[in-house]
């Protein structure tokens, strides 16, 4: 009969787990049969000793079918998915998965909302009036062949070990082990269902992953263990030094995605979900060159088939937008305050990580789970790296409706930039494809 403590100093001391070990700690996590403190000295141990690709690959088909798998089957065609690793300002999911589904291939997509400086998918969308993100199986396996796309929030019963481990890793400094956080994320991808997966795995100030090597290290990590069990993977490693696109906040980063869709977004922003759209046609059997791929979502933009197949998904999922508006029927916040710039010079970079917190100081982000969020607040930037600003042009416009937060949020936010005298050059947007 197995041992917990036994399994923890196996791994304390660096040794292999077995396939049966991994497995009974998984159950033991998901059931309440190994307390806490044991999973704390467990996942310690996993923290300096590491995992080898066919533990984690194994750690995380564990926690996969550790409770409820999609079972997409009665979708015809080959479903696919994408996941961000998380960052500020990052809203191609609603970009993307319009355009991929007017493609034809299908998207049955359970996403999370946010916490920290970084937002949710799922927030973004309940910023729209009426939207719902709750659906049984069967709504949400009909919508999809109904439209091609359905969006929800994660079912309370995928990867029940996962949601136990990942609040203990919180709390006891074992978040940052890239076998955890791998496992963590493709247990996920892998109980949802999808036989084709792109990860955005982002890199910079404004990400989880601020190296581009441990990027790149966990991204490999995911690929693995989405090849070990029968998907599809490619991980892209995108740039997260700066905010994606102009907004940080919830119904402003609504109205961009919809200005993308109709070819007007912030070039950032339409460039990588063009890509990111394009790798999931590929991995959705349409295309088997990447260049065709994009050259037919490009098309999808500028025919505005990306934003009605929007549409559709918006009236499937109950919320109602005015289009001809200039903020599409979307919240908006009480206040406008103008941050403008006290120098003339050039912009050397802007950190998404202060934008990030500034926009979570308006109320745009959760600090815990269970906070309530200000759908309407947030940043909208004007200016962004690489360009020339004179004294008294505006940098930023904060979007708040408490009056008394203005004045850290300027502080805050002004922190983010950092000027220079000579033209920037312009950094990658993709660092790297991993496949």
């Amino acid at each position: 009969m197995m041992n917990v403590q036994d399994i923890i100093v196996k791994k304390r001391d660096g040794h292999e787990m077995s396939r049966a070990e991994i497995e009974f700690m998984v159950n033991g996590i998901s059931d309440g049969s190994i307390p806490d403190y044991q999973i704390s000295a467990w996942a310690m141990a996993v923290y300096f000793q590491g995992m080898n690709e066919r533990e984690t690959r194994e750690l995380a088909l564990a926690m996969a079918y550790s409770g409820e798998v999609m079972d997409l089957s009665p979708i015809a065609g080959t479903k696919v998915d994408k996941h961000s690793s998380g960052g500020v300002g990052d809203k191609t999911t609603m970009v993307v998965l319009p355009l991929v589904a007017a493609a034809g291939v299908p998207v049955a997509k359970m996403s999370g909302r946010g916490l920290g400086h970084t937002g949710g998918t799922i927030d973004k969308f309940e910023s729209i009036p009426g939207f719902i993100v709750e659906k049984d199986y069967q709504d949400f396996i009909e919508q999809v062949q109904k439209i091609n796309v359905a969006i929800v929030s994660q079912s309370g019963k995928l990867v029940p070990a996962d949601k136990r481990l990942y609040a203990i890793r919180d709390v006891t400094a074992t978040v940052e082990s890239i076998p955890l956080i791998a496992s963590s994320i493709m247990s996920k991808k892998i109980a949802s269902g999808a036989q084709g997966i792109v990860l955005d795995v982002k890199v910079g100030s404004g990400a989880f992953m601020k190296e581009a090597g441990e990027a790149r290290r966990l991204a490999r990590a995911m690929v693995e263990i989405g090849k070990g069990a029968g998907r599809n993977v490619v991980a892209l490693l995108t740039d997260m030094t700066q905010v994606l696109g102009l907004t940080a906040g919830n119904a402003l980063e609504v109205r961009e995605a919809i200005d993308t869709l109709k070819g007007k977004g912030p070039e950032d922003l339409q460039e990588l979900s063009v890509i990111l759209a394009a790798h999931m046609l590929v991995l959705g059997k349409k295309f088997s060159q990447l260049a065709d791929a994009e050259e037919k979502i490009r098309e999808i933009i500028a025919s505005g088939k990306g934003l009605g197949k929007f549409a559709e998904i918006i009236e499937a999922q109950g919320g109602k937008l005015d289009y001809g508006s200039e903020n599409y029927g979307l919240p908006q916040a009480a206040l406008k305050e103008e941050l403008k710039s006290e120098r003339a010079d050039y912009i050397a970079s802007l950190d998404a990580l202060e934008v990030g917190r500034a926009a979570m100081l308006l109320g745009a982000g959760r600090e815990r789970i269970g906070d309530k969020i200000d759908y309407a607040v947030g940043i909208e930037l004007r200016k962004k790296r690489g360009d020339f600003v004179h004294r008294g042009d505006i940098l930023a416009v904060i979007h708040a409706n408490d009056h008394n937060r203005l004045d850290m949020v300027q502080k805050r936010l002004i922190s983010a930039y950092h000027f220079c005298s000579e033209p920037v050059a312009e950094s990658p947007l993709i660092i790297d494809t991993i496949k």
